[in-house]
Formats: structure tokens, C-alpha cells, sequence
């Protein structure tokens, strides 16, 4: 019974992680990879510790009182967790336990030294590292000192730094369990950290070794600065040599001390050049065992190196999948759909499924490999072109990749195709669209798609209900690639870049085209929040039910209302406004995110928001006002013209385009609009199918579907068998994905590119970003991260990561817009000039950058935002 409490770690693989926690069931699987030393030692399991903690049943109120406080209440999680240290500390390791150590001590070595190391379940996860934040004890000597030490590692489970980093990544105190490492010591000549991949860049062909003398507490500490060498292709390409003026020694009789190194020793590099590349083979075999970059620390004694952990870079963002060794380079979807946050699998493999574009998951978002277009010159001009205009960040980036000239490869233009027959060499390219009649033909169509879906989609069950879904994906993507749809939608798009650059030239006038397109007929997004007033309208004469909603926490809202004085009436304006645009919600490019319909409590806030800070009848007076704007911007605009050199030309071409862009702007929302209702529909069948997964006891909760991609939906329900594991497995890997900032640019090696803007017209400290707006706004900053919590106030500058159409609804009763994502032809700065107001996006770490509640001034015709003191 008692030797259950004890594994030698050649007993120990990766399957054991929760007998022996993160770090021993690493050295176990590092032990076992023939030529990799690790130094011997045994692990005292988590079984232990349960028994340990069984003894002392004040524990558990201390446990569950630790689980219900606050992160941010320092002095409490202080208080409780040295009060649970002290009860481990004070419990006395049972008899034969302490047996056991000193039995697996004797076969090890009694007298020798150990390092005694804490080895937690929720630790060197492959999605969370948790480095350092448990105890390891060095140079330990004797049966009576390591049993006292393993007293103190199980105690370290709850230091601060460790209780802190558990409640703010999501895990309960009481789920984590404690085992102990105790493992031979090296007594090293050199020691340090060697990372298979670049941890600044995230180059996985470049590996980065830090080295120092003596222990590797030194390193780690902080108490000198390490030798640094830059590996790749078998190949040392940098290093830095540091001054080593102290290290930490082991002493004879054990513990450490710090001792000043001899200066004839202090400029030396630690290692050779050949020992840092043996070091790097050796990293590159331990990193194809455990299959992703690792995080190795090392140790060089007389008889050569020596591993004592590994674990996986987590900071690294991971790279897609193609199976193959050529060089990509992807661009992120999500900056260009503004939803940057992770997706499930069922969602991100929807939207593959039903994208115009093959895409590459990564980290829970999806990317589009730019590669081949980058290639040739004129596609890769065109590209550059493109993102110059919605998202400048990415053509430096793009850009920043290219100029390295080895990466991608160049090809040239592909030769034109063979004319069909009878079309002359000099055929007029298709026509741009200038009827009107075009918006309501494409709308209609789609209107007849989608009835076709929902009539289709009504019997549809089990097998029949994905092969179904199958062909409706093919409708969808031709809806996606209509030609004429992608000409109505260019013609606004291009008719406001052609406004913007030309009255720029002709009359010096910056980002014109933001007040000819306020309040331009046909926008489905603008609508939606100009409909939310009209809704507040309904609800503001009856303050019984202003009152119930502020009181509302969950979505049975609508139904209470009837039982108040106007409640009808109210219930009846909500309802209307969620039959139109109830598929809505933030990050709605992800199928399994809630939409309004399904949550509609996430309106509340912005209801209660128009009640307080609108008159009735706001919504009509805000479009007219646009509407009467817009014209005298377009009469001004003329005017001017007609006074300049060949201006009759100039004034009667800029009609043209404005004429244009005010028909078919509008309808740059429609298509998105459109595919967010064919996936309510999906969604709503795919829902039904999982609710039956359940019925049959496949499932315990209908939206564990969500961490299945499509496929694998489709597998369960023909086979009535799903994995749970595989479900964890993908709700961890889910959560840790939420850690992860996804680039704008990322290569197949790795390395991440942002961007920069190349500007030096901006007052000193100001935030660069795009003008995507004009005017200037001074104001409170919002900071807000989630649209149910935004509280704004007339006047209100809102600074977001990112909009897409379902924040609009806020943009009635804001000031001014700052966003870290977007570009020119976004939804945001689509909204932002039709509501006429100021915008910068694409604002790198603006909510980090600007505090809620700081007064800003934002510069939208210029592209900057500046922090007022």
C-alpha cells in the first residue's frame, strides 16, 4: 500500500500526468528517449498529497473560502493562502510514507543531494505553462531535510503567485493536486535555458540558447545576464557574450550560496560553439518526441549535458497545418472580420466550409494563405494595393515579410488565358452597376435563398440533415461569389476611394467621402441601430417597465412584461426589432456564439442607454440631419469644382461618383447581413440534432457539439458515439486559445509581423492609427471589452478591440470611435462616416494604451489619438 505513493521516474510517461503532475510526467518521458540524460530520482504522487490534506479537515473550508475571493483582493488570497501553508507544513508526513522516501533514497543515494521540486496537476500543460509558480528547493541533503522539503513544496500550492495565477486562469484551487519531484542533483559547470524555438520572433527554425555559470538559479533569478546564442540550420548565427560576475554554487553540505566569479572567468562564454549546437540536436529530439516547440532547462557537468525539464513554449502562436516544407505566409480572416477572439471548432469549420477562399485554423482563428498571390508581380501588387487602402498594418507587414526577398518565392504574371472566341483583344472589362434597380434585384434573390433554405431545411434529420447542409454550402458560396453582388459592392467601395483621392487632389480636402455618404439609403447595419431608438421610443412613457428592465439578469425578461402597465407594447417593439435582426451578435462570424434572439438580455443595457440619452423621435431626426448634411457637402463640393480649371468635367465626373457611391454603399452590409441569417438557420437545425445526441445519451450537454468540427458532427450522429475526452481536450485547448493575440501576418516559420505605420506627421506620444472618419472629437474615453457591459453617456468616446455590425446599436450615442482592428471599408468605419462620426481604427493596444475614463481627443480626419492630460 505504501509504495503506491512513490514512482521511480523511469516508471513515469506522459499518461500519468495526473498521479505525478505537469513536470514529473515530463521527466518521465524525457527519461525514456534514448541518449537524452536526465538525472535519476523518484516522484511522491498526488495520492500523497490527497492523504496529507485528508488529514486536516480545516482544509476544506479554507479551500472552498480561497475559491469564492477575489484575484484582486490581494491581502485576503495573502492572508488565506499563508494560512493554508502553514496547516500543510504542520502535518506530519505518516510513518510509512516517510519510509518509503527513505527506502527510494537509499537505492538513489542516501547522502547524496537532491533538488526537491513541486510537480502540480495544472502545471507544463501544453496550453498553460504555470512556470515557477510552485516551489523548487536546491542542494538538499539527507532523509530528514528532503521529507521536510516536500512538506514545503506541497505548502507552495498556495503561495500568492500561485493562488493568483489559478483564479485568473480559470482553475479551482480544489482541483489541483500536489506531487513532489526528487531528483539527483547536478552539481554543473554551465547551466541554462534553451528555447527550440525563437520565444521574441516565434521562428521555429531558429533556436535560442541562454547559458551561465554554475546553477541555473542564477538565470533564473535574475542575478546576472546570460549568454545568448542564436541557432539555425545547424548553424550558430548570433551570440552575446555577458559579463558574469556572480553564480550560484552548491555546497558541500548542501543548500546553495552566491559566489563572485574569478574575473579572468567572467568574460569567457559559458559554452563553445560546438557544445551550443550538440545542446540544440539534443532540443530539436526532445521537441519531435513531445511534438511542439519546447522550453528546456539544461545542465553541463563533467559527463555532458543533462535535461531537467521541458516543457511547451505556450507563448508561441501556433502555426497552421498544411503538410508540406514550403515557405507560407498567411494573413489573419478575423482582422478583416473583425472578430478577433477565438472560435470553437464547429464555428471556425463552418466558415471554411462556407468561405470563398480556402482557410488555415490556428489558435482558434482562421487564415488565408497570401503566398501564391504574392508571388507574381501583378497579383502582388494588387494584394499590397488592397490592403494599403483597409488595412495598412497589413501591407507592412506584408510588405516587411517580402523585403527579406528569400521567402517567397517570385514567379511570373501567368500568361492570359485563350480569349473565347469572338471577343476582340480590346473588350470593354464587365460595366460598372449605376441602377438602383441592382441593390433591390440582389436583395430580392436573397431573400428567395434563404425561404428556399428554410423550407428545405424543415424535415431534414440525422445523415440526411449534413448531406442537406452540404449542398445549401454550395448555394451559399455562389450567393458569396455573385458577380453582380461583387460588381454592386466594388462600385461603392471603389467610388469612395475615387471621391476621397480626387477631391484630396482637386480641392485638398482629407477623406471627402465621409460626409457624402452620411446617411445613405439601404444600409441593414446602420438600421439596426437607428431601430434600436425607435424601440426605446416604445418603452420610455412607462416607467414600470424602465424599471423592470433595469433589474433584468436573464433572457425570460420578455415574458414579464405583458403583467406591467405598457409592457405590451413593449414586449411587442422588442420582438419586432429581434425578428429582424435577432441572428445578430458579437463575433457573429462564429455559428456558436448566442445570438440576440437566443440571449436578447444583451440588448437591455443598450435600450436602457437610448431611454436616458435620447428625445423621441431621435432616430429620424439623426437620419435627416445626415441626409441634409450630406447634400450641402455635395452642392459645396460642386460648387468648388465648377470654379477650377475644367471644371464643368471635374464637377460633372464627381457626380457620377457620388450619385454611385450613395446607391450601392449602403449595400456593402447587405451580404454579411444575409450569411448571418442562413447561419441562424444552420444553426437552429444543428441545435435540434445535438438536442437528440442528448435525448440518446451521446451527449451530456447539447452544446458540446460546438468543440466538434462539422465532420466530426456529422460522424456522431451516424455513429451515436462521440469522444468526451476529445470534448475537454478541445474546451482547454478553447479557453487557452483566449491567451493567444493573433497576428495580422504569420509565416509557416512562425514568425508574426504586425506592422507599423510609417509616419512622422503625428505630435509627439500620439496613437497612430487609420483615418477612417473625419472630424475632431474631444471626449471621455469608454474602454469597453464586451457590448452587455458598455455604460455610455452622451458625449462618449467608445475604445473597443473591434466592431463588427452588432455593436452598431452604440454608435447612436457616441461621439467618437477607436478601435485596435479595422480598415477604411470595415463595418465600423462604414457605420462610423454614415453616423458621421470621428474614427480611428486599427489603434494598436488602444484599451491598454488609453484608460477608461481618460479624456482623448480623436483626430479622425488625420488618423491619430491623443492622451489629454
Amino acid at each position: 500500500m505504501t509504495e503506491q505513493y512513490l514512482l521511480d521516474l523511469q516508471e513515469i510517461d506522459a499518461t500519468r500526468a495526473a498521479d505525478v503532475g505537469g513536470k514529473a510526467a515530463h521527466l518521465g518521458e524525457l527519461s525514456r528517449i534514448e541518449g537524452i540524460g536526465v538525472p535519476g530520482g523518484f516522484c511522491v504522487t498526488t495520492g500523497a498529497y490527497r492523504r496529507i490534506v485528508a488529514g486536516a479537515p480545516s482544509l476544506e473550508e479554507d479551500l472552498e473560502r480561497l475559491s469564492r475571493t477575489d484575484a484582486d483582493d490581494l491581502e485576503a488570497v495573502r492572508t488565506l493562502g499563508a494560512r493554508i501553508r502553514r496547516t500543510v507544513e504542520a502535518i506530519a508526513v505518516p510513518d510509512d510514507l516517510a519510509a518509503a522516501v527513505t527506502r527510494a533514497l537509499a537505492r538513489h543515494g542516501e547522502q547524496d543531494a537532491y533538488a526537491v521540486r513541486s510537480s502540480a496537476t495544472a502545471e507544463d500543460l501544453p496550453t498553460a505553462s504555470f512556470a515557477g509558480q510552485q516551489d523548487t528547493y536546491l542542494n538538499v541533503v539527507g532523509p530528514t531535510a528532503i521529507l521536510r522539503h516536500i512538506s514545503r513544496c506541497w505548502a507552495s500550492l498556495f503561495t500568492e503567485r500561485a493562488v493568483t495565477y489559478r483564479q485568473r486562469n480559470g482553475i479551482d484551487h480544489r482541483t489541483v493536486l500536489m506531487a513532489v519531484v526528487v531528483q539527483r542533483m547536478v552539481v554543473p559547470h554551465a547551466s541554462g535555458i534553451l528555447f527550440t524555438a525563437d520565444p521574441v520572433t516565434g521562428n521555429r527554425k531558429v533556436a535560442t540558447v541562454d547559458a551561465g555559470c554554475g546553477l541555473g538559479e542564477a538565470l533564473v533569478s535574475g542575478l546576472v545576464n546570460p549568454d545568448v546564442y542564436r541557432v539555425r540550420d545547424g548553424e550558430v548565427v548570433a551570440r552575446t557574450i555577458a559579463a558574469k560576475e556572480r553564480a550560484v554554487r552548491a555546497l558541500p553540505a548542501g543548500s546553495t550560496r552566491q559566489e563572485t566569479v574569478d574575473p579572468q572567468q567572467q568574460k569567457q562564454p559559458a559554452l563553445t560553439d560546438a557544445q551550443v549546437l550538440e545542446l540544440v540536436r539534443t532540443g530539436r529530439r526532445i521537441e519531435a518526441h513531445f511534438g511542439c516547440p519546447q522550453d528546456i532547462e539544461w545542465c553541463l557537468s563533467g559527463d555532458g549535458f543533462r535535461i531537467v525539464q521541458s516543457r511547451p513554449i505556450t507563448t508561441l502562436y501556433p502555426v497552421p497545418r498544411t503538410g508540406d516544407q514550403d515557405n507560407h505566409v498567411y494573413v489573419s480572416v478575423g482582422h478583416q472580420q473583425m472578430m478577433t477572439d477565438p472560435m470553437k471548432p464547429l464555428g471556425f469549420s463552418m466558415w471554411q466550409l462556407t468561405a470563398m477562399a480556402p482557410m488555415h485554423e490556428a489558435g482558434g482563428r482562421l487564415f488565408v494563405d497570401a503566398t501564391k498571390a504574392l508571388a507574381s508581380p501583378t497579383s502582388r501588387a494588387g494584394l499590397l494595393d488592397l490592403a494599403g487602402r483597409s488595412d495598412p498594418l497589413v501591407r507592412d507587414a506584408l510588405e516587411t515579410v517580402l523585403d527579406r526577398g528569400d521567402f517567397v518565392p517570385s514567379l511570373p504574371d501567368p500568361q492570359p488565358a485563350d480569349r473565347p472566341a469572338g471577343q476582340p483583344s480590346d473588350a470593354a472589362p464587365t460595366p460598372v452597376p449605376t441602377d438602383p434597380a441592382v441593390v433591390t434585384e440582389l436583395i430580392e434573390r436573397n431573400e428567395a435563398s434563404l425561404a428556399d433554405l428554410e423550407r428545405g431545411i424543415r424535415d431534414k434529420t440525422g445523415p440526411a440533415l449534413f448531406d442537406f447542409l452540404l449542398e445549401a454550402f454550395e448555394e451559399h458560396k455562389r450567393i458569396l461569389r455573385d458577380p453582380l453582388s461583387m460588381q454592386a459592392i466594388m462600385a461603392g467601395m471603389e467610388s469612395t476611394w475615387w471621391l476621397n483621392d480626387k477631391l484630396g487632389e482637386w480641392l485638398g480636402e482629407k477623406n471627402a467621402a465621409d460626409s457624402l455618404t452620411l446617411s445613405a439609403p439601404g444600409n441593414i447595419t446602420s438600421e439596426m441601430g437607428l431601430d434600436l431608438l425607435d424601440v426605446a421610443d416604445a418603452i420610455r412613457p412607462h416607467p414600470e417597465v424602465v424599471e423592470h428592465l433595469r433589474a433584468v439578469e436573464d433572457d425570460d425578461f420578455l415574458d414579464e412584461l405583458p403583467k406591467l402597465p405598457g409592457g405590451t407594447e413593449a414586449r411587442d417593439a422588442i420582438e419586432a426589432y429581434l425578428d429582424r435582426y435577432g441572428v445578430r451578435c458579437a463575433g457573429e462570424i462564429d455559428i456558436t456564439r448566442p445570438r440576440w434572439r437566443e440571449r436578447p438580455a444583451t440588448l437591455v443595457p443598450a435600450i436602457l442607454d437610448n431611454v436616458r440619452n435620447f428625445e423621441p423621435g431621435a432616430a429620424k431626426r439623426r437620419f435627416e440631419q445626415g441626409l441634409r448634411e450630406s447634400r450641402q457637402k455635395e452642392q459645396d463640393v460642386l460648387s468648388r469644382l465648377r470654379e477650377l480649371p475644367d471644371g464643368d468635367r471635374k464637377a460633372d465626373e464627381t457626380k457620377r461618383m457620388i450619385d454611385r457611391v450613395r446607391t450601392f454603399i449602403g449595400y456593402r452590409e447587405y451580404p454579411k447581413y444575409g450569411i448571418i441569417r442562413r447561419y441562424f438557420v444552420y444553426k437552429q437545425a444543428l441545435l435540434a440534432e445535438a438536442g437528440r445526441l442528448v435525448r440518446a445519451g451521446v451527449l451530456p450537454d447539447r452544446e458540446d457539439v460546438f468543440y466538434l468540427t462539422f465532420d466530426e458532427f456529422r460522424e456522431a450522429v451516424r455513429t451515436h458515439r462521440v469522444d468526451p475526452e476529445l470534448v475537454r481536450q478541445r474546451k482547454d485547448a478553447f479557453r487557452s486559445h483566449h491567451a493567444l493575440t493573433p497576428p495580422r501576418v504569420l509565416t509557416s516559420d512562425g514568425e508574426i509581423f504586425t506592422g507599423a505605420y510609417r509616419r512622422d506627421d503625428v505630435p509627439a506620444g500620439a496613437l497612430i492609427g487609420l483615418a477612417v472618419s473625419a472630424g475632431t472629437v474631444e471626449g471621455r474615453a469608454r474602454v469597453v471589452l464586451d457590448m452587455a457591459q458598455a455604460d455610455l453617456e452622451p458625449g462618449d468616446i467608445l475604445v473597443t478591440p473591434y466592431t463588427d455590425p452588432s455593436w452598431s446599436p452604440l454608435f447612436v450615442g457616441i461621439t467618437a470611435l477607436v478601435t485596435e482592428v479595422g480598415g477604411l471599408m470595415t463595418h465600423g468605419a462604414v457605420i462610423a462616416r454614415e453616423y458621421g462620426l470621428p474614427a480611428v481604427v486599427g489603434v494598436d493596444r488602444a484599451t491598454r494604451l488609453i484608460r477608461d475614463g481618460q479624456r482623448i481627443r480623436v483626430h479622425g480626419s488625420d488618423g491619430y489619438v491623443e492622451i489629454l492630460s
